[in-house]
């Protein structure tokens, strides 16, 4: 038989549906046969969900021979609730139509208790869960049993967690797994890597990446993607929300069958939702799909959305990965994509065929967003990828696993050190670390151990390790988990029926009687009571909530082709006139910044001095930098007076003009500035809290009850404090300090700034504004001044430079 051969009953579905097994589907079929793990690499469209099942529908096809035995066979992890409902309501029809014995279900935070309680006792042959819901299945007596007839573990959209705490979590979570199920196969699956052996070595027990199979996928047909353009208006100075274009894109909702309009925020979902409907005479059915959404308003949605009954649907990346609506024939990224990777991956929910290209719709925010679109778009026709890199596996998300583990039963040191060494992100993790791990998992640390609060687990006479009280179990569960979002209220009608959640700092600003608009309806505060926002519809509009989310800054990749689309100037006769006009005017007042350049730019500015630098490094290392230098020019004498950044310039401004821009950036800057601002900071304090909550230290909720905010805050701060005094070098002031280089400041990538000041900085002395600098200045005025007051002076002082430019342009003519 051949390997790559479907059964007779899959093949004649496939032939009943008038389709073909793709090449990557045979060889995912084949590496299946022989044992051997599997990424496959394909496009969106491509079939990959279906590639990774069909190993499964095989097994449990009826000329396979005999039948698997009941219980677990397969479990598919995906990082979205969304994306395996969708999943499970692709599987069904298959399973339907070729008539297997195949029980599918699903399995989330959302999933009822006596389901979960059910599906442990008598498991479906597939389960489709999320990291977090798999170790907690994993934290139950009976998960080795339950686990031990799993014969397949398939990751979807495995490029959306790997390389961050979830992939770690389900990293250990794999080699648990492998322990249960010794001949189980991992299997993943992604459109959008670009570097597949780093995510083969993930997906491998630790040292066996030659285990794993490469597949690629059949190329697909090239996705159509443009940028949109004002159409009676200038691509505008400032400003990423885009709402220029809300007139124009909704005359394309109306010319097409079914729109996804992605946004970057919760807060712009809402807005661009509002303006949408405020512009809608049509009343064309639009919806709105965020996070934050209740359970209820999603699947609502989705299910309209399945249905075919919305036109349109404004989202964020709750539907970025995988969903299969295959009415949308056109997909809008509101604001700058921010990385090929990540807008191929929005792209490809648009004619989800893999022989029918996606139709795409940039629109840009600004100037600079403008070219992003445009170095997205050549990113996406050359086929280029992006993304984050992995790195050492979190102690966090380690001690969290440790004591899921204890939670399932007592344990061997040894054995379970060896286990989590199986795991390639924690493959480092010495005799040394492992010791200080289960100390702290045991004690607290050595700062704590004195407080029988922090006493999880106890070492049995005999060497095991096991809980030090049973309630430790419930307590566990209660509060397990990798994402730790700001506290959140729950936004209810009086009848109980919930519509979400705002963050409770927003909350905390609203009394009975205020109004704010959510999940696209005016709202009026009736009460605030514990943890929740009773409302009533409200007749007025009020303020949008906005969520402390971390930015996703621009890639690195496509940093560099914006920078290189800023130089070529043979080019920029394909860019709008404003646009040109913009650079044009820049490279005759002052500078352009082009690759290995880092430009400074000096000038007066309504009695202040400023200085921009161009550093295209993304906002998280722009404010990280703009923290530092400001700290240096204060030591300098300079007077600062503050800063303002966006992901590609920082501006600060002062007193005083900064004579050698140069110098503010010297690398000993991240020797101990770096380090003692952070000390310093609530950085530390706010990587430290979300630590703590994740190692366990302190939990969010007890049966019946759960923490505010405020209530957690101050018990992290409390041990922080404590720790920081008596036992500096504790596991979770390294987890925090390590979240603190990575996510909260990007410190690799202030380095690469540092790094280019060094070899080539460029400075330029001006005697006003130049055209580069006005998209980030136009921040300050909405940061710090009455709204408009500085945007009217920049844009009036712009347009003069456009004239004067064009003046002298003329002039230089006539003396031809």
């Amino acid at each position: 038989m051949d390997p790559a051969a479907p059964p007779p009953e899959i093949a004649a579905w496939f032939a009943g549906r008038g389709w073909r097994l793709r090449r990557h589907q045979a060889e995912m079929l084949a590496a299946a046969r022989a044992g051997r793990h599997a990424l496959l690499v394909a496009d969106t469209g491509a079939g990959k969900t279906l590639a990774g099942f069909l190993p499964t529908l095989a097994d449990f096809c009826p000329s396979a021979g005999s039948l698997p035995a009941e219980g677990l066979h397969t479990l598919y992890v995906s990082p979205l609730k969304a994306l395996a409902h969708d999943v499970q309501r692709n599987l069904i029809a298959p399973i339907e139509e070729i008539g297997l014995a195949l029980r599918v279900e699903t399995r989330s935070g959302d999933t009822p208790s006596d389901r979960k309680a059910r599906q442990r006792a008598r498991p479906p042959h597939v389960l489709l869960t999320t990291p977090e819901s798999l170790s907690l299945l994993l934290s139950y007596p009976e998960s080795a049993a339950l686990f031990a007839t799993l014969k397949r573990v398939v990751i979807d959209e495995v490029h959306a967690f790997a390389t961050g705490k979830r992939g770690d979590l389900l990293a250990l979570s794999l080699a648990r797994l492998q322990t249960f199920a010794p001949n189980l196969q991992r299997v993943a699956l992604s459109a959008t890597l670009a570097d597949p052996d780093a995510f083969r070595g993930w997906l491998a027990p630790w040292g066996e990446i030659d285990a794993v199979e490469l597949v690629l996928g059949e190329p697909g047909a090239p996705p159509v993607v443009s940028v949109l353009l004002p159409e009676q208006q200038r691509v505008p100075w400032g400003g990423h929300a885009a709402a220029w274009a809300v007139p124009q894109l909704l005359a394309q909702i109306r010319a097409h069958r079914t729109t996804l309009v992605f946004t970057n925020t919760r807060f712009l979902a809402e807005y661009i939702f509002q303006l949408l409907w405020e512009h809608n005479e049509g009343n064309l059915p639009i919806g709105i799909h965020h996070g934050s959404l209740s359970k209820e308003a999603r699947r609502k949605v989705e299910g309209a959305m399945a249905r075919g009954e919305l036109r349109a649907l404004v989202c964020t990346a709750s539907l970025d990965l995988g969903v299969d609506w295959g009415d949308i024939d056109l997909v809008v990224q509101m604001g700058a994509p921010k990385g090929s990777s990540r807008l191929l991956q929005r792209i490809g929910r648009a004619n989800h065929r893999l022989d029918c290209p996606s139709k795409a719709l940039l629109v840009p925010g600004n100037r600079f967003e403008y070219l992003e679109a445009m170095a997205a778009v050549e990113a996406v026709e050359a086929g280029t990828r992006d993304g984050e890199d992995f790195r050492p596996g979190s102690l966090d998300v380690l001690a969290q696993h440790v004591m899921a583990c204890a939670c399932a039963g007592r344990f061997s040191e040894t054995e379970l050190h060896a286990e989590i060494r199986a795991s390639t992100p924690y493959a480092w993790v010495d005799e040394p670390a492992w010791a200080r791990v289960l100390e702290f998992v045991a004690t607290g640390g050595y700062a704590l151990r004195a407080y029988d609060r922090f006493r999880r687990i106890v070492r049995d006479p005999d060497g095991f390790w096991r809980l030090a009280h049973p309630e430790q179990a419930h307590r566990h569960r209660l509060n397990a988990g990798i994402i730790v979002d700001s506290e959140m209220l729950d936004v209810r009608f009086k009848n109980g029926r919930s519509l979400g959640k705002v963050e409770e700092g927003f909350g905390a600003t609203l009394s009975p009687g205020d109004t704010f608009r959510f999940a696209g309806l005016d709202l009026e505060v009736e009460a605030v009571r514990d943890l929740e926002l009773i409302v009533r519809a409200a007749k007025r509009a009020g303020a949008i909530p906005s969520y402390m989310g971390a930015r996703m800054p621009i890639s690195a990749h496509l940093a560099d082709r914006v920078r290189a689309l800023i130089v070529d100037r043979a080019g920029w006769g394909r860019f709008p006139d404003d646009v040109r006009e913009w650079l044009e005017v820049q490279d005759w007042r002052s500078h352009l910044p082009g690759p290995g350049e880092l430009l400074a730019e000096s000038f007066p500015w309504r009695s202040r001095e400023y200085t921009v630098f161009y550093t295209f490094e993304g906002w998280n290392a722009n404010q990280s930098l703009g923290m530092l230098l400001t700290r240096r020019m204060a030591d300098a004498g300079l007077s600062p007076l503050g800063f303002v950044a966006n992901d590609y310039a920082l501006a600060l401004w002062g007193l005083k003009p900064i004579p050698d821009p140069g110098a503010l950036l010297s690398p000993e800057i991240l020797a101990h500035e770096w380090t003692e601002w952070v000390q310093n900071s609530h950085l530390l304090r706010r990587a430290f809290r979300e630590v703590a909550v994740i190692g366990g230290l302190v939990e969010r909720q007890h049966p019946g009850q759960r923490k505010t905010g405020r209530q957690v805050t101050f018990s992290t701060d409390l041990i922080y404090d404590v720790l920081q005094k008596y036992e500096p070098d504790h596991l979770l002031i390294e987890a925090a300090w390590a979240d603190a280089r990575t996510r909260l400041t990007d410190l690799g990538r202030v380095a690469d700034v540092l790094a280019r000041a060094a070899r080539q900085l460029v400075h330029v002395r001006l005697d006003r504004v130049s055209p580069m600098a006005v998209p980030v200045l136009v921040m300050i005025g909405r940061e710090s001044l009455p709204a408009g007051a500085a945007d009217d002076d920049l844009l009036v002082e712009a347009e003069s430079l456009a004239a004067e430019a064009m003046r002298a342009e003329e002039r230089a003519a006539e003396g031809d």
